[in-house]
């Protein structure tokens, strides 16, 4: 084979192997989903929550910024029994709600009578959902006799170890109007809107923080 061919081969095989690699302008665009809470200082009850998505470099708003109800004393280290919603980055977890699913992608379960989140730090199954006619342990909530704020909630997982004292049950739901145990409330219209756009495909996280908050760059 002449030192020619072979040149013209190899450059055939390089083009081949091109059309068959993506590169990086037709390779499948980063998608990421972003809830941003903002409280204006450690001891406001109310915020404002906005939602954002990212595809490829660029974010842009998809709700919000909307009404926050938090809890009811502020916003900062997460704590069983303090009526605090944690501060920082966390995912989000499973769906659930007393309505039938309203057309999220994320996991959902629609909770009766029978569902509790398990908050008792003496408990093995503590920041858990326990399905029981019972009451599961000594500090559980029960989610369908809970009213309409969980009609529709979504779970902030900031404790996925289940370490005790470190707060159970942390839920971005349906607000009644008033501060919070630690969670997240918006409007019921605005919750419904949250979960179907929620995708676990494109790693949800919430960021609580105080004062101005801006999702990352890059």
């Amino acid at each position: 084979m002449s030192i020619t061919l072979m040149r013209v081969l190899a450059g055939s095989a390089a083009v081949l192997l091109g059309a068959l690699t993506p590169t990086a302008a037709g390779a499948e665009p980063l998608r990421e989903q972003l809830i941003i809470v903002e409280a204006p200082q450690a001891d406001s009850a109310i915020g404002t929550l906005t939602a954002y998505e990212r595809t490829g470099t660029e974010w842009r708003t998809v709700l919000g910024p909307t009404h926050a109800d938090l809890g009811e004393l502020g916003v900062g280290e997460a704590q069983d029994d303090v009526f605090r919603t944690p501060v920082g980055t966390f995912p989000l977890g499973m769906s659930f709600g007393r309505e039938p699913d309203p057309g999220t992608a994320m996991p959902y379960t629609q909770v009766n009578g029978w569902d509790w989140w398990d908050e008792d730090v003496d408990s093995p199954t503590y920041n858990t959902l326990v399905r029981s006619q019972a009451k599961p342990s000594e500090d559980a909530e029960n989610l369908g006799h809970s009213g309409e704020i969980y009609d529709y909630a979504v779970l902030v997982d900031h404790n996925p170890q289940r370490i005790p004292g470190r707060s159970a049950g942390i839920f971005v739901h349906v607000t009644d109007g008033e501060p919070t145990w630690g969670c997240v409330a918006i409007e019921r219209e605005q919750m419904r809107t949250l979960l179907r756009w929620l995708d676990p495909a494109a790693a949800p996280r919430i960021t609580v923080g105080i004062g101005r908050q801006v999702p990352p760059a890059g």
